[in-house]
């Protein structure tokens, strides 16, 4: 596959260090719009080769999931976090409208079905919660769906909470479907919900347990530090041996489906 630029449609601004960013493709074979098939990411870089490397000379190549769902023809939307040591991200931040953003896939992460698993929990944190908002956004539509989904979020402060709108809403809509609870690492003194990091007593509380066996399943998306403490450490670009909280609790690496976006991906990656 190869690199295609995608023009920059409008920025949307979604807190202090968050903005949407909708990309045009119109330039793609209409049966091809849609480039967001479910559990899938893309990969980006800059258009100019010359203007987003790193220490090796390479250009650097970040995932991203968009939150537009497969439907959405004409578009994709990304939102971006940015990170004062994150050169990609900052890159995309300085992009004007008109500007291009070269974007390669889709790549899947999980080949999702509908129906698969009668309970699904989703374990995010920060940026890594869009791969679970899309599919969330995905299947609790699906007048079809009969899956009980329930999503832990975990921010730094109640401001870093990204989609919080979105996932009120599904839980509105949603409410014998959906459940979502929030855990703040530094609250303020009028917050009444989870605190700290995630641990084993929240998983216990909130996550179906293991002894469903392939009723249920569990996808971790987040920061490499707070998967490994879920999940264990990742293989590289593939899943790894089950470790963390979620093995001590009893669940297998088929109940488990964990990623994290990782710090550089070299010129030639094929998944995330």
């Amino acid at each position: 596959e190869q690199f295609i630029d995608f023009k920059l449609k409008k920025t949307e601004p979604y807190n202090h260090n968050t903005s949407k960013y909708v990309y045009c493709t119109s330039i793609l074979p209409k049966d091809e719009a849609s480039l967001i098939p479910v559990a899938s990411c893309l990969v980006v870089k800059s258009s100019d080769p010359e203007t987003l490397k790193d220490a090796k000379g390479k250009p650097i190549i970040r995932p991203y999931t968009p939150i537009s769902g497969p439907d959405v023809k004409g578009e994709l939307t990304l939102l971006v976090k940015r990170y004062e040591n994150g050169n990609a991200s900052k890159h995309i931040f300085n992009l004007k409208k008109g500007d291009t953003l070269a974007m390669k896939g889709p790549i899947a992460k999980f080949p999702y079905k509908a129906n698969e698993f009668e309970e699904v929990a989703l374990i995010g944190g920060g940026s890594g919660i869009t791969p679970l908002y899309q599919i969330l956004n995905h299947a609790l539509p699906d007048k079809n769906n009969k899956t009980k989904f329930t999503l832990l979020f975990s921010n730094v402060t109640e401001q870093d909470i990204l989609l919080r709108e979105e996932f009120d809403a599904l839980k509105q809509k949603y409410p014998k479907k959906f459940d979502v609870v929030y855990i703040l690492d530094k609250p303020s003194e009028t917050w009444t919900g989870p605190t700290g990091y995630i641990s084993s007593e929240i998983v216990k509380q909130h996550v179906p347990p293991a002894t469903l066996g392939d009723k249920v399943k569990v996808f971790v998306c987040g920061p490499p530090p707070q998967v490994a403490s879920l999940a264990g450490k990742k293989a590289g670009m593939k899943q790894g041996e089950l470790g963390g909280i979620l093995k001590e609790l009893g669940y297998t690496e088929d109940q488990v489906c964990y990623f994290f976006l990782p710090p550089l991906l070299s010129s030639n990656a094929t998944s995330c």
